[in-house]
């Protein structure tokens, strides 16, 4: 079981999951209530005043409150960091707008403390994608096949509905349309894959291996020939006239617990009702909540105030209960996999809401696994101030993948990297080959705070003067049918060996 699982307010234990670069932001337990503090940018919508709740019982609008919250999560995430990362150019976090990619070239140091769970395996580069008008080409360069990297499609759901990339559809140079919900045609010459999103607007995630901080200029060089154009400009066409610009309501992921409500009216604004949704969303009109409208929670009696707040605390609990026994415990190491398509959540809303808080944007468990931990074998907290420790692969029991794998240390505490005097953050696949191995073929990776000995140095895992966390990764793992795999998730023929005390 998680002993610690994740809150909104802050990314902790299955964080890992996410891109680990979005901000943290208040927990929403409390959205809505009166000592919330107030984000003006709800001030700028124009939509229609709240609907009466007079013919809901309270019981009712409790209930409706409680499961439009956990509906209504992962939608309300994806709105605001769409805002935060494509729409508004002063956020802070901007990145690039819509359709066009920002490539992230940089390795992760103990300096970066704006990031928990920072990866420093693959550099990002992001696309968030407006596919009102037509169709969006994405177009990758040809990657040497020891090389890992990888397209993940997520819709406005925060459903994956495909990838491109080493698994998926191999190295070779490709050219990928992606296509809003009501697109119907043909695939066009020269397109190698349709990728159909639900929503008109869309995210793309790219992830390509950093080998070593040397390997960077190789990523860069990489990232350069990622492309996103219109399908009309790759055709050499005219292009069609341009969607009507997009009447957005500022939002901000700090936002969220002011505004959850109206957030999510203007976050259904671009998702098409699919039929797992209108149950859901029938009963949230109901309370005034959709898109068009403005709720003003000020606006209800005392009692549904407070029904509100209860509500939405349940659902947070909900949430929280879920996460806590999603994941297996296997030799001290947490091994589970929320993330996934439309038919994996399958209107499981309570999945789909601890996915999001787990690590919003987070892979399929065919694409990448991530086990984690704070315990040793023995359940005990690792306290690398008090003790070294060791983690020994058997000899042909290194983690089964495809790609790659990385075995990354943080702080326990703060969950940022390691401070070190080797300037090493995590021990991976590609570093094996310079390791010392053990008489028996085994490999041995020592995790503690100094160095233990210039004979074992190439082998030593960095650990703070504090308490430890350590997120396991494996990049294209084995699929379950291999004779060695982590899936089916906690259940697969290979498990992560137990940390141990060293003598």
């Amino acid at each position: 079981m998680m002993k610690t699982p994740t809150t909104i307010g802050k990314l902790t234990t299955a964080s890992v999951f996410a891109l680990a670069l979005l901000p943290a932001f208040g927990a929403a337990a409390d959205q809505g209530s009166a000592s919330a503090p107030a984000d003006t940018s709800a001030t700028a919508s124009t939509a229609a005043a709240t609907e009466p709740t007079d013919t809901l019982t309270t019981e009712q609008f409790r209930s409706i409150t409680e499961e439009g919250f956990i509906y209504g999560l992962p939608l309300v995430m994806n709105y605001a960091i769409m805002n935060e990362y494509a729409v508004d150019k002063n956020s802070g976090q901007f990145k690039a707008p819509f359709n066009h990619i920002k490539n992230l070239a940089r390795v992760f140091t103990y300096k970066d403390t704006a990031v928990v769970t920072a990866n420093s395996d693959t550099p990002y580069s992001f696309l968030w994608l407006d596919l009102r008008a037509e169709p969006i080409v994405i177009s990758v360069p040809a990657v040497s096949k020891d090389r890992y990297y990888s397209v993940m499609l997520a819709d406005s759901h925060t459903y994956n509905y495909g990838y491109i990339g080493s698994r998926a559809t191999g190295n070779n140079a490709g050219s990928y349309m992606v296509v809003g919900p009501d697109w119907n045609g043909d695939k066009p010459d020269g397109i190698n894959k349709v990728f159909q999103s639900l929503t008109p607007f869309s995210f793309a995630a790219f992830r390509t291996q950093l080998i070593d901080s040397a390997d960077m200029p190789n990523v860069e060089k990489i990232q350069s020939q990622y492309k996103a154009e219109p399908l009309s400009a790759f055709l050499g066409q005219a292009a069609p006239a341009a969607a009507p610009k997009a009447d957005f309501l500022p939002a901000t992921t700090a936002g969220i617990k002011a505004n959850f409500w109206n957030y999510l009216g203007a976050a259904l604004e671009y998702i098409p009702e699919a039929d797992e949704d209108k149950g859901i969303r029938a009963k949230l009109a109901k309370m005034g909540i959709g898109p068009g409208k403005t709720f003003d929670m000020k606006a209800l009696s005392p009692e549904r105030q407070q029904a509100m707040i209860e509500a939405m605390k349940a659902g947070e609990d909900k949430v929280t209960t879920y996460l806590a026994s999603g994941m297996t415990d296997v030799n001290g190491w947490q091994v589970g996999s929320l993330p996934g398509d439309r038919e994996h959540y399958n209107g499981d809303w309570v999945m789909r809401a601890a996915t999001a808080k787990a690590g919003i944007y987070g892979n399929d468990a065919a694409e990448a696994m991530y086990p984690l931990t704070r315990v040793d074998a023995n359940g005990q907290t690792l306290d690398t101030s008090k003790h070294n420790y060791t983690l020994t692969f058997a000899d042909g029991q290194m983690p089964p993948v495809n790609a790659f794998w990385s075995v990354t240390m943080y702080d326990g505490k703060s969950q940022l990297l390691i401070k070190n005097p080797i300037n090493r953050y995590l021990i991976n696949s590609p570093m094996v080959s310079d390791m010392k191995k053990n008489p028996d073929g085994s490999l041995t990776l020592y995790i503690q705070k100094a160095s233990p000995g210039k004979d074992k140095e190439s082998n030593w895992l960095p650990a703070p003067n504090d308490t430890a966390y350590l997120v396991m990764r494996l990049y294209w793992p084995k699929p379950a049918t291999d004779a060695l795999s982590i899936l089916p998730a906690g259940k697969g023929t290979w498990q992560p060996p137990g940390i141990v005390i060293a003598d």
